[in-house]
């Protein structure tokens, strides 16, 4: 089968992390994957990932001349841009609930990301909170593939960057600093507050120091960061919204523990008190009792970095969770009752163009609390044309798809 597969971004992320190990299994295992994106890939853009560039790159222009068996869109933001290649089946491969990355000042674009999961493609989901979500708002019954590791590269024993010291407690953070709902700049002051005797920060993000942090990892590619992990005893990772985050597994994989928030996803794996532990979001003083308990008490953070070993021992490796996902989308291409590219097309516009309206209306109403006389006059008549000669406009300018 021919697999079209659309991308958001190539950086370094968890996100993109899991659709490379799907789209390179389904490679080996016979299928022409290509990789869709809004803009050309440059090569080095994909240093981090020591396979990425076997794949096929196009840009949806590209694409837009060929015909797939399958195509497959993860970012919410590129589903509206799925009609426009060629594609016996269209499949929704959802990573999150994407609407939720948004604050409510956001309320169109969040409303915009939520109708994705009215389109009508059949689904696939990494976590069974996604999975009930999708069936309790949106009546989809989405198959439920979880999330790999690399048994091969995340192992307790290996190389490190600085050897765990008893007696000592080395907390590690993660995750992009200028991402809200990754919440870095909180955790990281939380860590400070706590006995931690060392924070480690590792990120996608462009930096090379941080305040309060006393290394900083990044852009680390794939197979460098457990190094990272065996050199820390716990990662605490206090993101607000998460699919199921690979980190804290990680993390399990090679020695360490886990503080997290009972964020989305948690439960995949994180058992307060077993393997890791668990606060109530923005609970602060539990946190920050949680990384003082680990440091004054390392017998119970030998015991928590046991059961997390035991957990990652009966987690899937990246070929039982990829063999999962190719099963799936074969499945759902045989099951039948496909829309077709033009319905895709048809339902994607009416949700955009909607967007689109809404956001001009929002913009008219802030224009005529600032202004008044002439320029209020010539805004009124203006939302008197009616909205499909404003969208022919639009179109006809350019300014819509």
């Amino acid at each position: 089968m021919r697999w079209a597969i659309f991308l958001g971004s190539a950086t370094v992320g968890g996100g993109t992390y899991v659709i490379f190990e799907h789209a390179l299994h389904a490679m080996d295992r016979g299928e022409q994957v290509t990789i869709v994106t809004m803009e050309k890939v440059p090569r080095e853009e994909l240093y981090w990932h020591n396979r990425a560039a076997e794949l096929t790159w196009k840009t949806i222009e590209e694409a837009a001349k060929e015909e797939y068996d399958v195509v497959i869109s993860t970012w919410w933001r590129l589903i509206y841009e799925a009609y426009k290649v060629k594609g016996k089946h269209y499949l929704y491969f959802v990573q999150s609930i994407e609407s939720k990355f948004y604050v409510s000042e956001e309320k169109p674009i969040k409303q915009l990301a939520e109708a994705t999961y009215m389109l009508p493609m059949k689904m696939i989901t990494e976590a069974t909170w996604i999975q009930e979500y999708l069936a309790e708002h949106y009546c989809k019954n989405a198959l439920l593939v979880h999330n790999g590791i690399r048994k091969d590269i995340y192992l307790p024993e290996g190389e490190c960057y600085a050897p765990r010291e008893p007696g000592k407690l080395r907390v590690l953070v993660e995750g992009p600093v200028n991402v809200d709902f990754k919440n870095i700049p909180k955790t990281v002051g939380l860590c400070m507050e706590s006995k931690a005797d060392e924070i480690w920060l590792m990120t996608s993000s462009e930096i090379d120091s941080y305040k309060g942090v006393d290394r900083v990892f990044s852009k680390v590619p794939i197979t460098d960061t457990p190094k990272v992990y065996r050199s820390c005893d716990v990662i605490v990772k206090l993101s607000y919204v998460e699919g199921m985050f690979g980190p804290p597994l990680e993390m399990f994989h090679c020695g360490g523990t886990a503080i997290t928030y009972d964020v989305t996803g948690h439960d995949e794996y994180i058992v307060h008190g077993v393997n890791g532990l668990v606060a109530k979001r923005d609970d602060d003083k539990k946190v920050i009792a949680y990384i003082n308990k680990l440091k004054d008490e390392p017998e119970y953070l030998q015991k928590l970095k046991e059961g997390a070993l035991k957990t990652a021992s009966e987690w899937i490796s990246w070929e039982e969770s990829s063999n999962g996902f190719y099963e799936a989308v074969h499945e759902l291409c045989r099951s039948g009752g496909d829309a077709t590219q033009k319905q895709i097309e048809l339902e994607s516009k009416f949700h955009f163009d909607s967007y689109v309206i809404a956001e001009d209306y929002h913009n008219e109403l802030k224009v005529l609390q600032e202004n008044s006389g002439i320029k209020r006059i010539w805004i009124r008549i203006k939302r008197k044309i009616p909205l499909e000669v404003k969208v022919k406009i639009k179109r006809a300018l350019g300014l819509m798809k």
